[in-house]
């Protein structure tokens, strides 16, 4: 809750957007609570797993969460992930190495959740549920719940190359 609370401060103070990562929808809940503890009055947007993320044909965010967010006025964008996608299957199949792969496991050299900022940024501003060109605070986890903050000024996935990390407020240690 604190990383949650110092992301949403941060963006209140910046006049910043927020753009989360949450699977089931709990950290959005969360972020929720402490949006309206500060009165934050700018956009909420939760990425959530792409459907068959875990299981062929389902969500990991059930159908009342996610209305729940939406009417709430939550964006919440579901999409293929940026960072993996197709590539993924094509490594998977013919045993390689692809330049998407590079970029993310570069990313994972930094953590985890700055890997998952920089995706769920590109998957938003690929959506149009953020505004192109302005920098964006980003929350993400490093496998449950939110333990990383970056600002990121987001391309679209066809440029990723062209994307920011104007700055990494918080991340866990690597060690």
């Amino acid at each position: 809750m604190e990383i949650l609370k110092k992301a949403v401060l941060l963006a209140k103070e910046r006049n910043l957007d927020i753009c989360l990562a949450s699977t089931t929808g709990n950290t959005a809940r969360s972020a929720l609570e402490v949006i309206s503890e500060i009165n934050y009055t700018g956009k909420l947007v939760v990425v959530r797993n792409v459907c068959g993320f875990h299981k062929p044909g389902e969500t990991d965010m059930n159908n009342d969460v996610y209305n729940e967010l939406i009417e709430k006025g939550v964006t919440v964008i579901t999409a293929a992930h940026t960072l993996s996608g197709c590539e993924r299957g094509i490594s998977k199949k013919y045993s390689g190495v692809y330049p998407v792969q590079i970029i993310a496991d570069s990313l994972r050299m930094l953590g985890q959740g700055v890997k998952v900022c920089v995706e769920i940024s590109l998957m938003a501003n690929d959506a149009g549920a953020i505004t192109y060109g302005k920098p964006v605070v980003c929350v993400a986890g490093s496998g449950s719940g939110a333990d990383t903050i970056c600002i990121v000024t987001p391309a679209y996935s066809a440029s990723v190359l062209d994307t920011k990390i104007n700055e990494i407020i918080e991340k866990p240690d690597l060690y």
